[in-house]
């Protein structure tokens, strides 16, 4: 099964609350792969000016599902999602 990324962006117009269940949940079934809040840091290029750093995100949790619409059901009962915010689904490729 792939792999998918959910970055959580701050723009939810209420308190997230709930991780601990919606995680609990994610590792009883078996998909949760990791995740974490997001910091801040830097973006950096070797030649030039990089890029601006994207401030929208500020969490990540990395999942298996069978594809885009299984891991979209997956954000029932995510924080973020659930308090009105954006989740963006990504698809981790896998390099075989």
């Amino acid at each position: 099964m792939p792999d998918f990324i959910f970055l959580m962006h701050g723009d939810a117009p209420t308190q997230a609350n709930g991780w601990e269940s919606y995680l609990n949940g994610l590792q009883v079934a078996g998909v949760f792969q990791g995740g974490s809040a997001i910091g801040d840091g830097v973006c950096c290029r070797k030649r030039g000016l990089p890029a601006p750093m994207t401030a929208s995100v500020v969490g990540f949790i990395r999942v298996i599902a069978i594809d885009l619409d299984h891991a979209k059901s997956l954000l029932v009962g995510n924080p973020v999602y659930e308090a009105g915010g954006t989740v963006e689904i990504r698809e981790l490729p896998r390099e075989d």
